[in-house]
């Protein structure tokens, strides 16, 4: 049944729709999200808009930030944002896109990691108009009778028309039971919160209309499903990913956050203007216009493009310096303002147990400049690392850090990659 609407119900429908519409890639079934949205108007009833996020990494990152920023949409039209923190649906992981069945991770750290989520979904949206829930809440106390009567409700037919799936049959990759449980618990998600929409990826499009196969088992109204884009890394070929390191935290330092942007390829600039900023149609088709101009350095919309993501996560003016430092320190060769300080002392208590003979990659390493003696190793060689200005290309290359840092006041400057600098002091 259609609903009708009077001419001021119209007028708001239109300019809902125009913003849920925004951005998205896929509202499916569409006539069926249209009437949602038109009965909640009529009927003064904001729709419980779902997303679900696996803390399987600490932090928050501008990929994850499309579907948030979507959610502050909905929040901003008086819809209620339930937000699911997969506690339980983490220690499965999402096979959405995989080739082969996820790490298992510990549930203590998977809480450890929700402990950041928690703190950085609010740098966007109002938390006094949110709804948080562990999916623990229900899964936890489930019976095995209760977990039987949930996997009736979906045929290992349907779930094997999945493309994931079926690559990995085809390639002889196995497929681990559990993991054939992932769109079943998340659906069942849809069912514990009474979900009227849920957002994801396009990635996740099969889990989310799983969700309303689940819904109508239960006797649920089944929801409605927004899929927004997927946002390139920095490396400019693989979707953003912790795991895959080419990503932008919304909650690391200002400096770190500009730097990255600056790395992006040049045809990634208007992407993150449309997807990852709040800019309007009208600035980023300007934006579009002035890329096309030969006579225009797109390094000059990149550092707006830095300047701006900066502030979205940072007090304001937070941009502009990032963007100055980056200046003076790559475009004229200068060091930053504030630099981390660590003594020897404190190197000890590290592990470096004899600093009259050092080796580079001990020291990167275990200052945390890298992640490994490995990843240290091919830094040196590959000429992204100076100590005091010297460039240092000998992997093998040892010193007296006592030594070197006595009776120097400001001690030594050690840089490892374009943004990576530790002043290393005798005491």
């Amino acid at each position: 049944m259609k609903t009708d609407l009077g001419p001021s119900e119209q007028k708001e429908f239109e300019h809902q729709w125009q913003i849920i519409c925004r951005g998205a890639v896929e509202m499916l079934p569409e006539g069926e999200f249209e009437e949602r949205v038109k009965r909640s108007i009529a009927e003064n009833k904001p729709l419980r808009v779902k997303q679900g996020f696996d803390p399987t990494a600490p932090d928050i990152h501008l990929g994850h930030t499309i579907g948030i920023r979507k959610l502050r949409q909905f929040q901003s039209l008086g819809h209620k944002i339930v937000l699911i923190v997969g506690d339980y649906t983490a220690m499965v992981g999402d096979p959405s896109e995989r080739s082969a069945t996820r790490p298992r991770l510990s549930y203590d750290e998977i809480m450890q990691n929700a402990e950041t989520y928690q703190k950085q979904f609010f740098k966007i949206l109002d938390k006094s108009k949110t709804e948080v829930h562990f999916n623990g809440e229900w899964f936890k106390s489930m019976t095995f009778a209760e977990i039987m009567e949930l996997a009736t409700k979906f045929t290992v037919a349907r779930l094997l028309e999945r493309e994931d799936f079926s690559t990995r049959i085809k390639n002889g990759i196995p497929i681990s039971i559990h993991e054939l449980f992932y769109p079943l618990m998340q659906g069942y998600d849809s069912v514990a919160i009474r979900a009227d929409v849920e957002i994801g990826a396009t990635e996740q499009t099969f889990n989310l209309l799983a969700g309303r196969t689940i819904q109508t088992a239960y006797g649920v109204d089944p929801q409605v499903v927004l899929t927004m884009p997927i946002l390139v890394g920095i490396d400019g070929e693989k979707r953003m990913s912790k795991s895959l390191g080419n990503y932008i935290g919304i909650d690391e330092p200002p400096r770190e956050i500009f730097g990255k942007v600056m790395s992006i390829p040049d045809n990634l600039i208007y992407e993150y203007f449309e997807l990852a900023t709040d800019a309007t149609v009208a600035e980023t088709e300007k934006i579009k216009q002035k890329l096309a101009q030969p006579d225009v350095n797109p390094m000059d919309i990149k550092k707006e493009l830095g300047e701006t993501l900066v502030d979205m996560y940072h007090p304001e003016g937070s941009g502009r310096e990032a963007r100055e430092e980056f200046e003076r320190v790559f475009s004229q060769k200068q060091l930053p303002d504030e630099i981390e300080r660590i003594s020897v002392a404190e190197l000890q208590h590290k592990g470096v147990d004899d600093i009259t003979k050092i080796y580079l990659v001990h020291l990167i390493s275990k200052t945390g400049l890298a992640k490994s003696n490995g990843e240290a190793r091919k830094l040196i060689q590959a000429g992204a690392v100076t100590l005091d200005g010297n460039r240092v290309t000998d992997a093998d290359f040892e010193f007296d850090l006592g030594d070197m840092a006595r009776g120097r006041r400001e001690g030594i400057v050690l840089r490892v990659g374009k943004r990576r600098f530790l002043r290393l002091v005798a005491d």
